[in-house]
């Protein structure tokens, strides 16, 4: 059975910050030209969509890294220092859990596509394929503590349900048209 100990819940969380951040950023800082540039896919559907931007994938690894640089900042010296007060690691990170957000995100787009979901339908890709994404990157680095069973559990789940909750409220206050 999987243990998990709660105290490692605020690490987990500092850890993958900057891939919320990368992952939020788009909504409120993307648009104007398309990754996919308008292009369709050989089943003639388009490849992510024109929700996926080249301004919203600048606005989130932007974003990501300035949690990255808050947390290198603030978090040394500290009982939440994760990278023992090693600024570079905060930032290599960041990078990289930024990074692979973004392609998380992307590749679920392009999933959906083929699977003829449009754009602003809710699905499981919507909510955990850029957490997958993050981890994946960060994890050949040696940041794979958090695909330690009952972490990676625990991940899924607050991430599910801060992702589901920003949205309710990015849609109540008008940032997106879809509450999902």
């Amino acid at each position: 059975m999987f243990q998990f100990e709660p105290s490692i819940a605020i690490y987990l969380i500092i850890f993958i910050l900057p891939a919320y951040a990368a992952n939020a950023a788009p909504v409120l800082l993307g648009g104007l030209y398309p990754i996919d540039a308008g292009k369709k896919f050989f089943d003639k559907r388009p490849i992510f969509g024109k929700g996926k931007t080249w301004l919203g994938i600048a606005g989130g690894m932007g974003a990501g890294l300035l949690v990255a640089a808050l947390e290198a900042y603030l978090l040394p010296s500290t009982q939440f220092d994760i990278f023992g007060s090693k600024p570079a690691l905060y930032l290599l990170a960041g990078a990289l859990l930024s990074a692979g957000a973004l392609f998380g995100d992307l590749a679920g787009s392009f999933i959906k596509r083929r699977l003829a979901i449009p754009s602003g339908k809710p699905s499981f890709l919507d909510q955990l394929t850029f957490l997958f994404g993050a981890l994946l990157f960060a994890f050949p680095f040696g940041f794979g503590m958090a695909l330690e069973g009952a972490n990676l559990i625990f991940l899924i789940i607050i991430t599910y349900l801060i992702h589901r909750g920003a949205n309710l409220a990015a849609h109540f206050i008008g940032i997106k048209k879809v509450p999902w």
